[in-house]
């Protein structure tokens, strides 16, 4: 098994390539997704950001609302390190679950997005980030995603910089470019992780 942290910036593309990645036969276990189900109504983990947010945190239907608690801890350090504190251990014990089920000349993918801020680089065979300038990541903020300048700088400001996730990066993805430029890296990444952990290349295009 060879187990891969895959990271990068807000707005960078990373989903595009761990939906590629998946595609060509990476077993893929994917943090935000984690981290949305271990706070979802009914479980430990929402009760535990309830009690240290309140219930202003909830909507009217119990669920987590998710912009509400973001502008919380976007604008404050302290009160992200609190979520974090919750939620990383409990994200980090179902994916180990999820590792183990794979199977062992598996290429595992963790989409990972605070790899850097956790400093968990050391826990993984290979460490690949989608990189993408400041300016294209508020960009596609701004234009893709609906948000608004500030609240796009907020979130980027909270997270590593640039030059800190490059720092522990063994491989690069340039995804400051057109979508059509960005498959061809992709695969040539899936063919090096496959060659890395000893394996066939199984599900790639033309396998």
């Amino acid at each position: 098994m060879l187990k891969v942290g895959l990271t990068g910036g807000i707005g960078a593309g990373k989903s595009e390539v761990s939906r590629l990645l998946s595609s060509y036969g990476a077993v893929l276990i994917d943090a935000d997704k984690i981290a949305r189900e271990v706070v979802e109504p009914g479980t430990p983990g929402l009760a535990a950001v309830v009690a240290a947010f309140g219930p202003d945190v909830l909507t009217a239907e119990g669920t987590l609302d998710r912009p509400r608690l973001g502008s919380i801890v976007f604008s404050d350090p302290e009160s992200l390190a609190t979520l974090n504190g919750i939620v990383h251990p409990l994200v980090g014990a179902r994916s180990a679950e999820l590792e183990a089920a794979a199977g062992p000349g598996a290429v595992v993918v963790h989409d990972v997005p605070l790899l850097t801020e956790n400093g968990l680089a050391p826990l993984y065979d290979l460490v690949v980030v989608v990189d993408a300038s400041p300016g294209t990541q508020l960009d596609r903020l701004v234009r893709l995603r609906g948000m608004t300048e500030a609240d796009a700088r907020s979130r980027m400001s909270a997270q590593a910089t640039r030059e800190q996730r490059l720092a522990v990066a063994d491989l690069v993805i340039d995804n400051d470019g057109p979508l059509e430029a960005l498959e061809p890296q992709v695969r040539e990444v899936w063919d090096r992780l496959v060659e890395r952990a000893g394996g066939e290349r199984r599900g790639a295009p033309g396998a």
